[in-house]
């Protein structure tokens, strides 16, 4: 026992070494995370090895970051590269979720801070089209007094047809009070209608909905809202895409995202296997806006020059959505189009 007692370490001995509690100790032992080399027989007391102190402290560091157990335990099996790469996943979840929260807080204070203002008006139109390459539609847009939304769906129409229609209660008037429930149970409704559909569809789904002169916006996947507003066009949605993340992390250009093979694929959707966090964020309607919400048939086939051309010399919404489908079509088709034109007066 005196041999054992000078070649390992005790457990206290290794928690200080190690900066992991005793009770930490004990239970990464159980889990089998973290396994003493001996235990006595009689007392039940733990000794470690020396050369485990590096894992300890990496199991330290890792619970610092706030990663989970079952995560930690894949790190400490992997090596060098690899479990540094691993690192650098979880962390780009965490960022993510962090931007999720700032956003629902940014939308959650504005919300509750804000007072009722008198009602604006907007008119509004909308067009499908199925493109000249693809050979069905999958794109499904809708357009009423309170609410404005696209869906790009993938797989089948069905699931883009599914998210809409989980919306459109939101076109009756939503107090001002309600909007954030209203948003959100309305999102769960789209998620449960599409995974009650099939495992290998999904959809994206952009939408605003209307209270008095509140704009609140809903948001997942790659489809876009564009805000004309005093002759500047400006994107207020972020893809959620793997190039935009990589623009995001500085390792792409948004010149290389453009023809990067794998533009389109999602990293955010609502499918059969479950869906993401949406975006939320709230918005101020002015009198002389021009909403534009898009799938990626027309923001890729038209960039950003493009449509404010249109948008800006074209004022009627039923002949702008018509001229943006055509210009898409006219470069290519190579996609579904679906596009809402709205202006707020």
């Amino acid at each position: 026992m005196r041999k054992v007692s000078m070649e390992l370490l005790t457990i206290g001995a290794f928690a200080r070494a190690s900066r992991l509690s005793p009770k930490a100790l004990r239970l990464y032992d159980e889990l089998g995370l973290l396994r003493p080399v001996s235990v006595d027989p009689l007392s039940g007391y733990r000794f470690y090895a020396p050369d485990q102190l590096e894992r300890a402290r990496l199991v330290a560091w890792l619970r610092r970051l706030g990663m989970p157990l079952a995560r930690i335990r894949l790190v400490c099996e992997l090596d060098g590269q690899a479990a540094a790469d691993e690192i650098g996943a979880y962390w780009r979840e965490v960022e993510a979720d962090v931007r999720a929260r700032e956003q629902l807080a940014s939308f959650l204070m504005a919300h509750l801070s804000r007072k009722e203002e008198p009602m604006l008006t907007i008119r509004y139109a909308v067009r499908t089209d199925r493109g000249l390459v693809r050979e069905d539609n999958q794109d499904v847009a809708y357009a009423g007094p309170n609410l404005l939304a696209v869906a790009d769906g993938f797989g089948s129409a069905a699931a883009s047809s599914a998210a809409i229609d989980a919306l459109k209660p939101l076109d009756a008037k939503v107090p001002a009070g309600d909007l954030l429930n209203a948003l959100s149970d309305a999102v769960e409704r789209a998620g449960t209608a599409v995974r009650g559909l099939d495992e290998n569809v999904g959809t994206t789904l952009t939408a605003l909905v209307r209270s008095g002169s509140q704009l609140a916006l809903v948001h997942i996947g790659d489809s876009r809202v564009y805000l004309l507003r005093n002759g500047r066009l400006f994107q207020i949605t972020q893809d959620h895409t793997l190039v935009q993340s990589m623009i995001d992390e500085g390792r792409l250009t948004p010149e290389e995202a453009a023809s990067h093979p794998q533009r389109s694929l999602l990293v955010k959707a609502i499918h059969g296997n479950g869906a993401a966090e949406p975006d939320l964020a709230l918005r101020d309607a002015e009198p002389g806006d021009r909403y534009l919400l898009c799938s990626d048939g027309l923001h890729t086939a038209l960039d950003t020059a493009a449509l404010r051309e249109v948008l800006q010399e074209v004022e009627d919404p039923g002949e702008t959505v018509h001229r943006l489908v055509d210009r898409a079509n006219a470069r290519g088709g190579a996609d579904n189009i679906a596009c809402v034109v709205a202006d707020v007066a």
